[in-house]
């Protein structure tokens, strides 16, 4: 069979590196692919905003899957317009997609239905959303209600910084429409950890945890990130636990929006905050994450095929599960210049051939080909991945495989995986 992949950052390579390993697939496509995708993806020229044109590719090319990775297609109605021609695709329709589209919307569905999370209030207007900060109890976040790219939430220490949030974000254009609307939620203490389900109506089946780093620098220091490094399995979310997770996270609200009339297909992912008083759900998020896809989909033993399918012709999970690398796997996040604010593009990456010696995998992100010279063109720009006997392990092969690469500019953290490392040794 033929597929198509629809993104082309860190995610959406390995989904297609783990893809093409099976025996179902002959062809596999993408819309503008990074360079690394490039070497088993075949581009096709369409525009991602156009569905009426990607459904035309679609049938022209006679492929019988759509893997959606990203969450701003689906939120748009990409799902809905494939669907509607009758071809299977990965991912929920954009009412479902509203899970993570809009925060308001996810807040309000878990407080409605008990799913434990953070206290908030929700505000479109400045002067109302300053006179609740001023009474509130600081830290607080701060979050843009729509899509921002991982980099929508502000966690504010002072009443200055949350003023100058909102400020930022409600008439300065921070943003853009995304801050239009604004949540402010009670800051959780604790330790995260992602739980991610591949669902099918009210079926679900979790895949191997994960945790990732959001922070630029080391020590969780620094700007929010969409993520500069992750690593699968996450101790601190293991056995029990995770069915208990499960419970209270996932299944709650495939069956909340399953009665509301839009039914939920596809990978949602909840991120968790594991405080004193149990587990509270952070967010949702209605795709694979990035980078935990990376650390997590070395480890599957499963020829993922079949699974998606199953959820792309929105059939019962019933019989589906999957297998784990008893291995520990660390993903290792190389950023441009200037990330995340304003990321530096152009640069020559060098020494790609030698990160991904010694069983490591390189996994591109923001990389394009430029006369046969691969370059930087975002701001994560690739992720070094290694398999390990134990989370040490994986952290040294991981590091060694980046201090391979160069690329003017290029920053990265020295400490992905410390947590695991502190749990297991």
């Amino acid at each position: 069979m033929k597929v198509l992949i629809v993104g082309n950052g860190g995610r959406e390579h390995a989904l297609a590196w783990k893809i093409q390993q099976s025996p179902l697939v002959s062809g596999l496509y993408g819309i503008a692919p990074n360079a690394g995708m490039r070497a088993f993806v075949e581009d096709i020229a369409v525009d991602i905003s156009d569905h009426r044109a990607v459904v035309q590719a679609v049938k022209e090319l006679g492929c019988e899957l759509v893997v959606v990775g990203p969450e701003a297609p689906l939120v748009d109605g990409l799902a809905d317009a494939l669907l509607d021609a009758d071809i299977p695709v990965l991912g929920p329709r954009a009412a479902a997609a509203q899970l993570e589209g809009s925060k308001a919307f996810s807040k309000d569905l878990m407080a409605r239905i008990g799913v434990p999370t953070a206290l908030y209030e929700t505000f479109v207007e400045l002067e109302p959303a300053l006179e609740f900060v001023k009474k509130a109890t600081h830290p607080l976040v701060v979050k843009a209600s729509g899509l921002a790219a991982g980099k929508g939430v502000i966690i504010c220490q002072t009443l200055e910084e949350s003023e100058a949030a909102l400020r930022g974000m409600l008439t300065g254009g921070a943003f853009g429409s995304a801050g239009a609307s604004v949540v402010v939620e009670e800051f959780l203490e604790g330790e995260e950890a992602s739980l991610i389900a591949l669902c099918s109506g009210t079926d679900a089946v979790a895949l191997a945890t994960s945790q990732d780093h959001k922070r630029l620098l080391d020590g969780d220091e620094g700007l929010n990130t969409g993520g500069m490094g992750a690593y699968s399995p996450a101790p601190i979310l293991q056995g029990e636990r995770i069915e208990e997770a499960m419970d209270l996270a996932i299944r709650p609200i495939l069956k909340a929006l399953s009665e509301e009339g839009t039914p939920f297909h596809g990978f949602l992912y909840a991120g968790l905050m594991l405080t004193e008083q149990g587990p509270k759900v952070l967010e949702y998020n209605v795709r694979l994450g990035d980078p935990e896809t990376q650390a997590i989909l070395p480890r599957m033993k499963d020829d993922i095929v079949p699974a998606l399918l199953r959820v792309a012709r929105r059939e019962p999970l019933e019989g589906i599960t999957f297998n784990w690398d008893s291995r520990s796997c660390v993903c290792v996040v190389a950023a441009a210049a200037g990330y995340p604010v304003a990321a530096k593009k152009g640069d020559s990456i060098d020494g790609l051939a030698e990160a991904g010696q010694s069983g490591r995998v390189v996994f591109h992100a923001g990389t394009r080909l430029e006369e046969g010279q691969t370059v930087t063109s975002g701001g994560r720009v690739l992720s070094v991945v290694s398999l390990g006997d134990t989370v040490g392990d994986a952290i040294d092969g991981a590091y060694d495989g980046m201090k391979r690469l160069t690329f003017s500019g290029m920053q990265y953290r020295k400490d992905i995986g410390y947590r695991a490392l502190q749990r297991t040794t």
